[in-house]
């Protein structure tokens, strides 16, 4: 059953309120990302090429469109936000030493570590200049602080990740600087883009939040689930990074000490395939699969009812019908 009551939509039929705007933002990227610098202009072709969803782009457009008329200061918006989390992709790959991104070699592999964390840099450098060369303060205010808190999430994960002493208000309090910051940024950028009245863009900021915590929480739980998750890693790979994830971290808490016990050392020793097999086996049996989507969905839930405060629309339908999405999908 999907939270809003419809079916579940495609992430096709969620952009076409905004196709248009969608297909020029292709433009402005390309053009925000070039540099006279070749080298740098060479692996900004690449980026390019490693086309992804667009789902933070598609936020901030159907966040403006759902708040007011689109402007040319929402296509800075959604490049702004479009580069930052392109920057923290290629830092997060020289961090896991990954050798690929979706579908093709990371820019670490091709062009080894120091080139890659130089070439997010410049994309960090490139994304807050395009707010100050047009006096786009607010935007440069709202991703400086998803910045942030990404940071910090990024950093409270490894330290707990080392002790293996993760509870659920850590875990909650990680994926919302990690991941629910950024989307939440998305929707006060879009919604600020279009109109000054502060109660709506306050509103969409909370949509962005926890839409942001149950795309997360799900992501974590097809990680369980045999599949390959959202953001394309292979499964059973949180348990092998020694992340405790909100499915494990319930059913510690039901399962049999003994078995808790045995989890935690595979992981803390570095799981092999039976191991993980075992571990998913111990998640679905003590109600960690079960917890898990009953806590994305009351997000989901949260962020269906931030939306009752803004006028219907296409474009609030396409919100509504995005936070099916996150929920319900399963690659």
């Amino acid at each position: 059953m999907t939270i809003t009551g419809k079916s579940t939509a495609s992430l096709e039929k969620i952009k076409r309120p905004i196709e248009q705007e969608l297909k020029e933002f292709d433009r402005y990227f390309r053009e925000a990302m070039r540099s006279k610098v070749g080298l740098i202009d060479l692996i900004a072709r690449y980026i390019v090429r490693q086309k992804g969803k667009r789902v933070r782009p598609i936020l901030v457009f159907l966040s403006a469109k759902a708040c007011g008329t689109v402007s040319e200061s929402t296509f800075r918006g959604a490049t702004l936000v479009e580069i930052l989390h392109t920057a923290t992709l290629v830092h997060d790959d020289v961090v896991d030493d990954a050798e690929t991104r979706r579908g093709l070699a990371s820019i670490n592999a091709v062009w080894k570590n120091k080139i890659a964390v130089l070439m997010g840099d410049y994309l960090l450098a490139r994304g807050l200049l395009l707010s100050v060369e047009r006096d786009d303060y607010y935007f440069l205010s709202s991703t400086s602080h998803a910045v942030k808190r990404m940071s910090e999430g990024e950093l409270l994960q490894i330290q707990k990740s080392r002790r293996l002493d993760m509870d659920e208000e850590t875990y909650l309090r990680i994926i919302s600087d990690k991941t629910a910051s950024l989307f939440s940024t998305c929707t006060d950028i879009g919604c600020a883009s279009v109109t000054q009245d502060e109660t709506r863009r306050a509103v969409m900021k909370e949509f962005g939040e926890n839409v942001g915590m149950a795309f997360q929480i799900r992501d974590d739980l097809l990680d369980y689930l045999g599949r390959k998750s959202i953001i394309g890693k292979p499964t059973g790979i949180d348990v092998k990074e020694k992340k405790l994830t909100l499915p494990l971290i319930h059913s510690l808490r039901q399962a049999d000490r003994k078995d808790a016990r045995r989890a935690l050392r595979i992981v803390k020793n570095g799981a092999k395939q039976k191991e993980i097999e075992w571990i998913a086996s111990l998640v679905r049996e003590a109600g960690g699969i079960a917890y898990a989507k009953e806590k994305a969905e009351q997000y989901a839930r949260q962020a269906c009812s931030n939306l009752l405060a803004i006028p219907d629309s296409p474009a609030k339908v396409a919100l509504l019908q995005f936070v099916d999405f996150v929920t319900e999908r399963e690659s």
